[in-house]
């Protein structure tokens, strides 16, 4: 058997150089004979070598009558064989039946749906995206308009029950209305517990949000994602179109991009199934949605929770502050998508916009105000209370200075602060001395403590001088006629 390089060689030799086959054969050390063999084929063609024979030859026939029989799996197969005398190894077995074995794709129904009838959401998932200093898993949300696929796209980093309800109520604004029915999937936020031959235990949370907005919960059975088909391939469209190859920045540029996106290319492509234009279609629809409710819902998740002697409480790993006169009370935390609020009772003491990145600190200016507040008024008496100490006058003084000072506690501060540099016992005497002289002020504590720290020197003796020349001395008779 010769390759296809060699069967265009011997046809080159011979129709383009004139050799012969006896002189093709010795060129290329072949036989003469398979030479002449090859020149009288037009085309090359490769000779099928027969299969080799295997131990599973004999049993095939009735491989095929047990897989038409039941849809027994490869194990089933080679037990039932084994017990007929086969001996040969697994991996054949299963090699066949794979082959042979008849591919079945399940069948489904397609739906359809009245103007307004029903939506469909559904939750996908891209990687990770920059939040501040940290990354975070990134979300995104699909609501689809099962009759006219109009859609609705809205990125998070979270899906919890707030930011789902928060993605409902932003869906449904931004169609203008709320449709009859919303097909989800069997995720908690939806569907607590599903039980065989009875009814879908909803999340009350939900239910009482459907409730509000008018529009009656559809969840899928168990493993039929396919019920949900159109939001399932506008999730993989917004993968594909919008995502794929995308260079993603910081979260808060993500959603305006996916706002263009939406009104430029999703809403006004022309659908595969409907060859027409959702935004076109959305028309038809509109009208037979219900209108929003006059009632906001409150979609907050709340939670008790413990505010730390830091007068902190802590969410996703950040801590937000209260006024610090509640530190180390309970008082409850209601989480929105973009903001958190804490109430004592129904009382609100603190709000803050929410965050996403983590380990941050917030901080209210006005929350450790009183704190300071009171240590300030601590300390200042603890001051009254020295001063009050240094003398039994301490008091009568005190209240002097109230009448005629208009900011007694600046001199009683001061007279607290000349005590630590004089002494107590001096100060104190010099208390009594300026009660008793009416001069009340820290000036004139001062002006006291200063004179009796002043050292005088005692007077010494008076030494005369003996010479005459100073005793007796001659002054002249003073002039006395310029002063008529």
């Amino acid at each position: 058997m010769i390759t296809y390089s060699q069967f265009s060689e011997i046809n080159h030799l011979a129709s383009h150089n004139g050799l012969n086959p006896s002189q093709i054969a010795e060129k290329m050390a072949l036989n003469v004979v398979t030479v002449k063999k090859w020149l009288k084929q037009k085309h090359y063609q490769a000779r099928k070598c027969p299969p080799k024979p295997s131990k599973l030859d004999p049993f095939k026939d009735e491989i095929i009558k047990m897989l038409e029989s039941y849809n027994y799996t490869a194990v089933q197969v080679e037990t039932k064989l084994r017990e007929q005398g086969y001996d040969g190894g697994y991996t054949i077995i299963k090699d066949y039946v794979r082959k042979i074995r008849p591919k079945r794709s399940p069948a489904f129904l397609t739906l359809s749906f009245l103007p307004g009838e029903c939506a469909q959401v559904d939750w996908g998932e891209y990687g990770t995206i920059s939040v501040g200093s940290t990354r975070r898993r990134l979300s995104f949300f699909v609501m689809v308009l099962c009759f006219s696929r109009m859609l609705y796209l809205e990125f998070t980093v979270s899906k919890t029950m707030e930011h789902f309800l928060a993605c409902h109520e932003n869906a449904f604004r931004f169609f203008g209305g709320v449709p009859s029915g919303v097909m989800v999937d069997n995720l908690k936020s939806a569907v607590l517990k599903r039980i065989v031959g009875q009814e879908p235990v909803l999340n009350p949370k939900y239910a009482e949000f459907a409730e509000h907005w008018g529009f009656t919960i559809k969840p899928c059975n168990v493993g039929k994602g396919n019920e949900k088909g159109r939001v399932e391939n506008g999730v993989g469209y917004v993968k594909k179109n919008f995502l794929g190859g995308l260079n993603m920045p910081e979260f808060k540029a993500l959603q305006p991009a996916a706002n263009h996106w939406r009104d430029t290319i999703a809403n006004v492509r022309i659908h595969g199934v409907m060859k027409q234009k959702p935004l076109d279609v959305f028309p038809k629809e509109y009208p037979c949605l219900q209108p929003l409710p006059f009632l906001p819902y409150d979609i907050s998740t709340i939670e008790q929770v413990r505010v730390s002697r830091q007068f902190r409480v802590t969410l996703d790993t950040n801590r937000y502050s209260v006024p610090a006169q509640y530190a180390g009370q309970l008082l409850t935390l209601k989480i929105y998508p973009n903001r958190i609020c804490l109430y004592d009772d129904d009382k609100l003491v603190a709000r803050h916009t929410r965050s996403f990145d983590r380990h941050r600190d917030f901080e209210d200016p006005d929350h450790p105000k009183e704190l300071l507040a009171q240590r300030k008024k601590a300390k200042d008496q603890k001051i009254i209370a020295r001063f009050l100490a240094l003398s039994s006058k301490s008091q009568d003084y005190y209240g002097k200075l109230e009448e005629r000072r208009i900011n007694a506690f600046v001199h009683v501060r001061k007279i607290v602060a000349l005590s630590e540099i004089h002494g107590a016992e001096a100060v104190a005497a010099a208390l009594e001395d300026a009660f008793q002289f009416h001069a009340y002020s820290s000036e004139y504590i001062a002006n006291i403590l200063e004179q009796r720290s002043r050292v005088i020197h005692k007077p010494g003796a008076l030494l005369l001088t003996r010479r005459e020349d100073l005793l007796e001395l001659e002054i002249q008779e003073p002039d006395l006629s310029v002063y008529r």
